[in-house]
């Protein structure tokens, strides 16, 4: 059992949950709890090691017995340890330094969803799992949004990490990346209604964050703007809740072919 907080897999895990310079500097980061961990060992994703503390769940043993038939390295530790490392509250009694691998983005995307400017981690793991659902191809990360291996982020995403291409790049990068896609990005007022766009075009969807918007390289990028009819008496919507609204009504046009 792990009970001193100088041990090197504590001291790693500590780091991880830390700065996003660590985690680059490390190429790796920390998912915390039963259901995270199932997600990450269910697509593959490679593990450094798991931790855990007493009182585990029933599920979570079962998950510490599928860890180590994969043959991961998973280490007891005292419960005030696991504690000091996690994100959360409540602990659930284990957590996991994981690789930083990339899952390959697609030669031709055709549903790229680039949130600009989301600086509240809880809103961008939420942007990102709402586009793992929505079917997004890719995830492209600009400079001044969250660090998206961020402990709440990837508590947020709820697994989308593990099944969704996440890319952190410049604007320059971006620019290439989304060549040939019409770039929407939205906007709170004085845009198209969403509901009348044609969004089955391969496209990428710029969220911006809810304070300021798109910043000043999204508005150079995008080929036209979007909006969410709201008839009711409020301005604005929270990004991540725009962002759900804007993906499925992607979705929604493809599915039935029809805007």
């Amino acid at each position: 059992m792990i009970t001193s907080s100088q041990n090197p897999k504590i001291k790693l895990a500590r780091a991880l949950s830390g700065r996003a310079k660590e985690r680059r500097e490390a190429g790796g980061f920390v998912a915390e709890g039963v259901r995270l961990l199932e997600e990450a060992l269910e697509t593959g994703w490679p593990f450094r090691f798991a931790l855990y503390a007493d009182g585990l769940s029933e599920r979570g043993m079962a998950l510490l017995d599928r860890l180590v038939e994969r043959k991961i390295v998973v280490e007891k530790v005292e419960s005030r340890l696991l504690d000091s490392l996690g994100d959360t509250e409540t602990s659930q009694g284990i957590l996991a330094v994981l690789d930083h691998a990339q899952i390959p983005t697609p030669q031709s995307p055709d549903f790229v969803l680039i949130p600009d400017q989301i600086r509240d981690p809880g809103n961008l793991g939420t942007l990102l799992r709402t586009a793992a659902a929505a079917a997004v191809d890719a995830v492209f990360i600009p400079p001044e949004t969250a660090d998206p291996f961020a402990p709440k982020v990837v508590r947020a995403g709820m697994g989308a990490h593990f099944r969704l291409p996440v890319r952190a790049l410049d604007w320059e990068e971006i620019r290439a990346q989304v060549g040939g896609l019409t770039v929407w990005l939205a906007e709170a007022e004085g845009a198209r209604p969403c509901w009348e766009a044609d969004l089955r075009p391969p496209l990428a969807l710029i969220v911006g964050g809810e304070a300021e918007g798109g910043s000043e390289h999204a508005r150079a990028l995008k080929t036209s703007s979007i909006s969410i009819p709201m008839p009711g008496k409020m301005e604005s919507l929270n990004a991540a809740a725009a962002g759900a609204v804007l993906m499925f009504e992607v979705a929604r046009q493809r599915h039935s072919g029809q805007v």
